[in-house]
Parts: structure tokens; sequence; C-alpha cells
């Protein structure tokens, strides 16, 4: 299901799962490559970034330096609050929580894991909690 006012960007190199929501507002970047897994629900105003600005040359203003493709992949059953920025390069593991206002800018390895904050950082443990999986 996708909300209006969604904005895709590089989607010929976007790979959604099964019964995947996006809600309205969001920006999701594909350029650098994104897969999305199955049962994940994504909070409105949400940004997925798969580019980044490089400033190696301080003699060029970062605006007009290259472009780098940074790979994002969401795990499945996976749900995504609102307003949430998920920078390139990361990696969310399957059964990940991510709070309403987070800045992803690090992997997530461990599955049911809550993580939340500007960086996100592990907020809780839910794997003793009854079953999550959606159907």
């Amino acid at each position: 299901m996708f909300r209006a006012n969604i904005v895709f960007h590089g989607f010929e190199n976007i790979v959604l799962g099964d019964d995947v929501s996006i809600n309205h507002g969001c920006f999701v970047s594909g350029q650098g490559g994104l897969t999305i897994g199955d049962y994940v629900a994504i909070g409105h105003n949400t940004s997925i970034i798969t580019t980044e600005h490089t400033f190696a040359d301080a003699g060029t203003p970062i605006k007009y330096q290259p472009v780098e493709k940074r790979p994002v992949s969401i795990g499945s059953n996976v749900w995504i609050g609102a307003n949430v920025t998920i920078l390139g390069g990361v990696s969310i593991a399957n059964n990940t929580i991510v709070a309403a206002g987070a800045v992803v800018t690090k992997s997530v390895e461990k599955e049911f894991t809550i993580i939340g904050g500007v960086p996100a950082k592990f907020i809780k443990d839910f794997s003793g909690s009854a079953s999550v999986h959606a159907n």
C-alpha cells in the first residue's frame, strides 16, 4: 500500500518484498540500491537515502563533488516510525522497530531490537514478546 505524496528516486534500483506499506510524504531513494523485505511498514515523512556527497576536495564546494552510491537494506517485519531518516550504507535486521524521529546512521544487526534517537541507538530487546510475524 502506497499513500499519497511519496517521492521515489531511482525506482529501477528498488526491490520491494510482499505487503510493504509506505505512508504519506516519504522520500525513497533507490539510486544507490534499496531492498525492502516483506511485511514492512514505513511511517509518514520518512526519508531513505542511498546516496551522499563526497567531500575529499577542499577546493571544491561539496555540492559539486561526486555523489557516492550507498545501498540500504531493510529486512522483513520491520516497523519504521514517522519522520525517520535512514542514511546510505545501512542494513536493518528482520524484526526491528525504528522509533519515530530516529536518524539511522549505523546498521542494526540484531533481530527483535527497538532503536531510536539521533543518532539511533539500541533501546530495547523484544525477543521475549508474543509473536511479531504479520500474516
